[in-house]
């Protein structure tokens, strides 16, 4: 069976990533959990939502008067009425005492028709310098908050949809790929509901530096993962002729290794039976895990938790496992090791629903939605290949330590004759990665 073997992967530009994610914590892992799990309380919260959403709210008396914006003919026509109406009340009081109010009448018919008009002007104003101050408070309004309406339906317009586009994710690639990333042809739709897992992978020495981000489905295999990860050693290893395609995943008690390859191993199978054999030995190095600094920073702030026994360990098969098939907790450590003994800490650090703005093509995952951009050291002599040595307390370099490429260390260091003109320095080969 011929073998794989990945290249140094990049992201694609023409698939669309919402924004957002998970609020990083550092020292911190969630509860064991699963796909499965989740996907069900989350979609029982939605429910709950949607009824609460959907209920009746007839009974409560709700005014939107207050929320209308009106023009300037409805506000002065409103305030006209309101002139009019109370002039009518005025003249039409209530007859209490029918022979003296028509007697009251008849005294002051003339007194009112003289003040008649000046009291509906002065009425007519004040209404006309409120409609003018409610206008006014409308326009300040408006422009201090862009009104807009809430509609379930709603649909992102057409420039918003641009702006999304212009802000996809910048190609990190590798100085030394020219690998072009192969548009999918096949369309393979992802089924409502699916949870999307994002899985962060680290570097084989510094073990801090995150080397990969990526979006997987919790419905899609442990394969599918390992075919993603990409590792310097596996370039190395192919060149010198001595690649091996066996590796495994360990996820909580699971050891998953990869055994799709005829040539592969099963490099779990030694561990196991060392965890079988040796059960004391295993307990002392288990308790000795459970209480290092993680341990002590996770209990000073959820509190003591009872001393755990060692897992039961136990294997399947990486390409008979899918993620919901697994239990594992947000923010912890996983193991990833190939190559016979290069290892990779593996953390889940988010688990969310599929969004309307995710890649709905199943045959796109894993999507690679970050990766590390190698840089290699230059020669300091020529300043144009790579560096392969590099010297310390060296006299004749002008810095400490110096970096050389195979021509300039040997023009500087060696004779003709290929020995050496000095050698009160130390040698090191350099290593790229």
């Amino acid at each position: 069976m011929e073998c794989s073997i990945p290249e140094v992967a990049e992201c694609d530009l023409s698939i669309p990533i919402p924004r957002g994610g998970p609020i990083y914590v550092p020292n911190m892992v969630g509860p064991s959990t699963r796909v499965s799990h989740f996907q069900t309380s989350l979609l029982s919260e939605l429910q709950n939502l949607e009824a609460e959403l959907s209920a009746d709210f007839s009974h409560l008396d709700i005014s939107v008067d207050d929320l209308k914006i009106f023009t300037e003919d409805q506000l002065m026509d409103m305030a006209l009425k309101e002139v009019f109406k109370g002039r009518e009340n005025d003249e039409n009081p209530p007859l209490l005492d029918q022979p003296n109010a028509r007697c009251g009448e008849k005294k002051s018919k003339r007194k009112r028709s003289g003040t008649n008009n000046s009291g509906l002007d002065n009425d007519c104003i004040e209404k006309v310098e409120q409609v003018v101050r409610i206008k006014q408070k409308q326009e300040e309004d408006k422009a201090a908050v862009k009104l807009h309406s809430f509609n379930p339906d709603f649909k992102i317009n057409e420039a918003a949809h641009k702006s999304t586009k212009t802000e996809r994710m910048r190609t990190l690639r590798s100085t030394s790929s020219s690998r072009k990333v192969n548009s999918v042809k096949e369309h393979i739709p992802v089924q409502y509901p699916e949870v999307i897992l994002s899985v962060e992978v680290y570097h084989n020495v510094r073990k801090g530096s995150k080397i990969q981000e990526l979006l997987v489905l919790g419905g899609q295999m442990l394969t599918a993962l390992r075919d993603k990860i990409f590792c310097s050693t596996d370039q190395v290893m192919h060149k010198a002729g001595q690649h091996d395609p066996s590796g495994y995943f360990l996820i909580e008690d699971v050891f998953c290794p990869d055994l799709r390859d005829p040539s592969a191993i099963d490099l779990a199978r030694p561990i196991l039976d060392w965890l079988q054999n040796s059960k004391e030995e295993a307990q002392k190095k288990w308790e000795y895990i459970i209480t290092g600094e993680l341990q002590k920073k996770q209990k000073a702030i959820m509190g003591e938790q009872s001393a755990s026994q060692l897992p039961h360990f136990r294997s399947i098969e990486m390409q008979k496992l899918r993620f919901c098939d697994l239990s594992f907790r947000l923010g912890a450590g996983y193991l990833y090791c190939h190559q016979g003994n290069c290892t990779h800490t593996l953390v889940i650090r988010d688990m969310r629903l599929i969004h309307p703005d995710d890649v709905h093509n199943r045959a796109l995952y894993p999507i690679i939605t970050f990766q590390l951009k190698l840089r290699f050291q230059k020669c300091t002599v020529c300043k144009i290949f790579r560096a392969t040595k590099i010297t310390v307390d060296d006299k004749w370099t002008p810095e400490n330590p110096c970096y050389f490429c195979d021509e300039c260390f040997s023009l500087l260091h060696q004779a003709e004759d290929g020995t050496a003109l000095y050698t009160d320095f130390v040698e090191y080969d350099y290593n790229h990665d």
